[in-house]
């Protein structure tokens, strides 16, 4: 069997692609408590992503969106991480969201700060089985933002990012104007 470069360079984003949202479901997570969501874009629905991203471009007057979706159509796969805004329970003993109590919160729909601090922790662990794999990553709110427009990761999931993973012989996210 032959399996050219372009054949083997596939199966290798995929698999990566499947160890990072594996890293991020096992990150550590404040409390211990899991609220996170992936979900891994392939194929024809990258075009999808890229084609909002394009939307979200123009009627948010937003030219890095555009130039995103350009680095989206170099990419083999994308993975989406997000995090549903839930109540982490530590009320007057906390206050990092600014609010007198985690009741007080929740009545303005306001954010708790450890679903984002769980977030950043597992971006930062899918990351970095991506590059300890070299695969070529960008951490995009962009994606994210033009994912929750779709609603591919749910209604629950408030914060989201998009991470498009290539293999390339120079990454096409790295010059970026």
């Amino acid at each position: 069997m032959l399996i050219t470069s372009a054949q083997a360079e596939s199966a290798a984003i995929l698999q990566a692609v499947q160890a990072m949202a594996a890293a991020a479901r096992t990150a550590p997570k404040t409390r211990g408590w899991d609220y996170m969501h992936t979900l891994i874009v392939t194929g024809d629905d990258i075009e999808t992503l890229a084609a909002e991203m394009d939307r979200l471009s123009a009627a948010m007057d937003a030219p890095s969106f555009a130039r995103d979706a350009g680095n989206l159509r170099k990419c083999g796969a994308v993975l989406l991480i997000g995090v549903e805004n839930v109540s982490y329970g530590l009320s007057e003993r906390c206050q990092y969201c600014h609010y007198e109590s985690c009741a007080a919160r929740e009545a303005t729909d306001g954010v708790c700060v450890y679903p984002s601090i769980d977030l950043g922790i597992a971006i930062g662990s899918a990351v970095s089985v991506g590059a300890d794999l070299r695969m070529d990553s960008r951490v995009m709110y962009s994606v994210g933002k033009a994912a929750a427009s779709l609603g591919w990761l749910g209604e629950k999931v408030f914060l989201q990012m998009g991470i498009p993973i290539s293999v390339s012989g120079k990454s096409p996210f790295f010059d970026r104007k």
